[in-house]
């Protein structure tokens, strides 16, 4: 099944609309970090809103040379959306809270929280990890592809 250029060229857009939305998100992340539970990981959750909605617009920029079918592309886009997404919302969570010992020792700084809140930062991270791992493995399957 292939994808539509247009459609394609849809995909890149939100994928640079929802960068710039991240990359916003970390800009004011930044501002509050400070007053967090946990300032170091707010600055880490300011980071990775950064750094995240970068990799999302650069990813919308070459989205239209992937050579992949349909549901690949789909696949690709929303692994690589929820991974860049719950990045930050981890982190963030993590310093608000005042958590992340278990998954971030060093930006946790020893500060644990309640087994709920450690649970919700453990399952973000480990998912958005292999959503990202995959992501991104399609992302360079599509780009082998066309090379051609």
């Amino acid at each position: 099944m292939t994808l539509s250029s247009s459609t394609q060229d849809r995909q890149a857009h939100w994928l640079m609309l929802l960068g710039l939305l991240l990359f916003l998100i970390g800009l004011l992340t930044g501002f509050v970090s400070g007053g967090l539970a946990n300032p170091r990981m707010g600055l880490s959750a300011h980071l990775e809103g950064l750094m995240n909605g970068m990799f999302l617009v650069l990813l919308g920029l070459l989205w239209s040379r992937l050579v992949l079918g349909a549901r690949a592309l789909l696949v690709a886009f929303w692994l690589v959306v929820y991974a860049a997404f719950a990045n930050w919302l981890g982190v963030l969570l993590a310093a608000i809270w005042g958590a992340g010992v278990g998954m971030m020792p060093l930006a946790a700084q020893g500060m644990s929280g309640s087994g709920p809140q450690e649970a919700i930062i453990a399952f973000l991270l480990i998912s958005l990890s292999v959503a990202m791992v995959l992501g991104v493995i399609l992302v360079i399957l599509g780009l082998w592809r066309a090379q051609k």
